[in-house]
């Protein structure tokens, strides 16, 4: 034991609780004939629980954290942590970037061996682990070489240098048995028009994403590729917008059927959109895949990372995840940060405790909503006069026969109220 999480014990679920622990998610309670730790498919996120220093715009790193550093000794005394954390709070998966879990070298030659060997370091912490591993991605953002993108670098040197490194992230992802793979496209837009060539950039991205899905299937990989949409920071033009651009991305370069999305909720914001309408859209369209689960200051306007608190906005989000089928290779990745005066180690525990609570609390939630059935009748009853007869004949008739339909039909249609009140109301009898 490291000691970083000293005098904290193993969390466990107790309803009374007014300790840290877990009052309403019991990963072994039996929701909709599945175990809910089966359901929600917990992740942590290695970047922002080990790696972030806790900066922001205007300040920098409050965290001082023992295992700072850009040595082999202290990102496996890191990977101690993590794995003793990811104990403490029974969580099934964890997530990586590269960037995250290795120290960088002074060549791409040197990171790479420094990368094999943290993934070697992994899978023998793995294999003394109830903790799997949901998903690694390629860091393609962070140093200044990706300033200008990474697929969609107009220096075809750094498409490499990123395409050499989702290669090798592929392969440690398939070699820790990663139920899936994620491309995110942090660097991949552009800021003006004027120093851009957007077509180009466009078909660089396409290609590099097939060479991703080519390659999956070369090494036998049997999880999903995932893109996570992206709008607005750090590039004000993002190529990866939101569901639906990525969505047509994959129609134009042949891959909506190989490629999956990972639906964030503080990027669903930033797009103008809710949570729940991403992954009504993803799962609509037969790419929903995974969430990564988190908030934004609604205030602030920008990609804040925070844990859920917000019971009603998840039960949403989950209530669309059970209409979609739940996950399958997917799952709950909190993609969530402590605020820059949160320091102490029991902050990180009680940051993913609460979370979990949370997502317990709407998840059971959501599932009532689905038993209940009130709100799918009302949907369904809204668009029964599709199901049959006048309805069902005018999608394939054409404007000539419906106008002269409707000119001899001799009576003015009347609107029929939404009910969006109502639904609201329905909706918070189980929130």
């Amino acid at each position: 034991m490291t000691g970083f999480f000293k005098n904290i014990s193993r969390l466990s679920y107790d309803p009374d609780s007014t300790d840290l622990g877990f009052r309403h998610y019991n990963p072994d309670e039996i929701v909709a004939g599945k175990r809910m730790e089966e359901h929600l498919r917990f992740a942590v996120a290695y970047w922002h629980s080990f790696a972030w220093p806790g900066g922001d715009p205007f300040g920098a790193e409050t965290f001082d954290r023992p295992w700072f550093g850009n040595t082999m000794d202290l990102a496996k005394l890191k990977a101690d942590v993590a794995f003793e954390m990811f104990e403490l709070l029974g969580v099934p998966f964890f997530c990586w970037h590269d960037a995250d879990i290795r120290p960088e070298g002074d060549t791409f030659a040197e990171s790479l061996r420094n990368f094999k060997e943290i993934i070697d370091y992994f899978g023998e912490k793995m294999a003394t682990s109830n903790t799997k591993l949901l998903w690694g991605t390629a860091n393609l953002f962070s140093h200044r070489r990706f300033m200008s993108g990474a697929a969609t670098n107009p220096d075809p040197e750094i498409f490499a240098w990123s395409a050499a490194t989702v290669k090798n992230c592929m392969d440690a992802t398939h070699k820790l048995e990663g139920q899936n793979y994620v491309l995110w496209g942090g660097r991949e837009g552009y800021e003006t028009l004027l120093n851009t060539d957007l077509k180009r950039e466009r078909q660089q991205a396409g290609r590099f994403l097939q060479m991703a899905v080519e390659y999956k299937h070369k090494i036998g990989f049997k999880g999903a590729i995932l893109v996570e949409p992206k709008p607005q920071e750090p590039s004000k033009h993002q190529y990866d917008f939101d569901v639906a651009t990525v969505y047509s991305f994959l129609k134009d370069f042949d891959l909506e059927g190989e490629v999956q999305v990972n639906v964030e909720q503080g990027h669903a914001i930033l797009a103008g959109h809710s949570f729940e309408h991403e992954l009504a859209l993803a799962a609509s369209l037969g790419i929903f895949g995974s969430i990564d689960m988190n908030r934004n200051d609604y205030q602030s306007g920008w990609d804040t990372d925070q844990f859920p608190n917000n019971v009603p906005e998840v039960a949403l989000a989950y209530y669309e995840v059970l209409k979609a089928g739940g996950f399958t290779t997917g799952g709950t990745n909190f993609d969530a940060k402590l605020r820059r005066q949160s320091l102490d180690p029991v902050d990180l525990i009680a940051g993913h405790a609460g979370a979990m609570d949370v997502c317990a609390r709407g998840f059971k939630a959501a599932v009532a909503m689905q038993e209940d059935g009130t709100l799918e009748a009302m949907r369904a009853e809204r668009y029964a006069d599709w199901d049959s007869g006048y309805g069902k004949a005018l999608l394939t008739s054409d404007f000539a026969t419906i106008a002269e339909q409707v000119v001899s039909c001799g009576t003015t249609p009347q609107p029929r109220s939404g009910r969006q009140e109502i639904l609201e109301n329905i909706v918070n009898r189980f929130v």
